[in-house]
């Protein structure tokens, strides 16, 4: 009877921390597969041109606002474009890394659920990038923009034909808006900060971002939202601390009065 009250008056064990050594084979496999399929199909130039054309037209069928009018901000000062080219190719894996790191080791609940919730969309995203490859406007001549990191640097690319590190035609979904909307999301949700819902500048900024520097079209942004949308329909929220402090409480309040009850009956 002892070891059964004490056990409720604890109340719910934290959730356990995943075995790190398993999750970083996890994580650095996903990787890999995930650079292997974007490979395949990095050599889709005709359809990848093809299918952006058809993207740039449905944007201004649907009156899009124009990526240019991003751009155009950007480049009224070297430097101002220079921070978005750095913002481009700085933040995007270390925000996201971070994000996981810190999780894993204060809340490890939350941390199962954004890496599910990463997997699913990267996944998803893969999926895309092989069926509908996607030259960014950049590459694009009639939307008459700017290679930003090209010319004003630092750039993460290099010529498509040249650049074996990277698919440069897998601009559909965008992952560093996904990415970047799965981390202000998991930070919303595992703190408890009234500063907390300021994390949504970080997609924010880089949506402007991956516009502004012609590296993805508004559409990108569009269905990588709408795949991460899915992807959290279906992965359940990790219980909230509030709820587990109440059923804590619940129970010590059960224990005292299973006591008081042992107690009356020992008169």
């Amino acid at each position: 009877m002892t070891s059964r009250t004490e056990a409720a008056a604890a109340g719910p064990t934290r959730p356990a921390r995943p075995p790190l050594v398993r999750e970083l084979l996890l994580v650095a496999g996903l990787f890999l597969v995930y650079k292997a399929g974007r490979q395949l199909a990095a050599d889709h130039t005709g359809e990848a041109f093809h299918n952006a054309h058809h993207v740039w037209d449905f944007e201004r069928a649907v009156h899009l606002p124009g990526e240019a009018a991003v751009q155009s901000l950007l480049l009224h000062g070297d430097t101002l474009v220079h921070l978005a080219n750095t913002y481009y190719a700085t933040v995007h894996f270390p925000a996201t890394a971070g994000l996981l790191v810190w999780l894993y080791l204060r809340r490890p609940a939350h941390y199962v659920w954004t890496r599910r919730a990463l997997a699913a969309l990267t996944a998803a995203a893969l999926v895309l990038h092989l069926t509908f490859p996607l030259a960014p406007p950049r590459m694009l001549g009639e939307a008459g923009l700017i290679d930003t990191g090209r010319v004003y640097g630092p750039s993460v690319y290099g010529p498509p034909k040249a650049d074996h590190l990277s698919n440069q035609f897998a601009a559909m979904p965008s992952l560093h808006f996904g990415w970047a909307l799965m981390v202000a999301i998991a930070l919303v949700v595992a703190t408890r900060s009234r500063w907390r819902w300021l994390w949504l500048l970080h997609p924010l900024l880089t949506l402007l971002v991956i516009v502004g520097t012609a590296n993805h079209y508004w559409l990108d942004a569009l269905a990588a939202s709408a795949l991460l949308a899915l992807a959290l329909l279906v992965i359940p929220l990790p219980r909230p601390a509030r709820a587990t402090a109440g059923r804590r409480r619940r129970a010590e309040a059960a224990v005292g009065a299973e006591d008081n009850t042992l107690v009356g009956a020992a008169r």
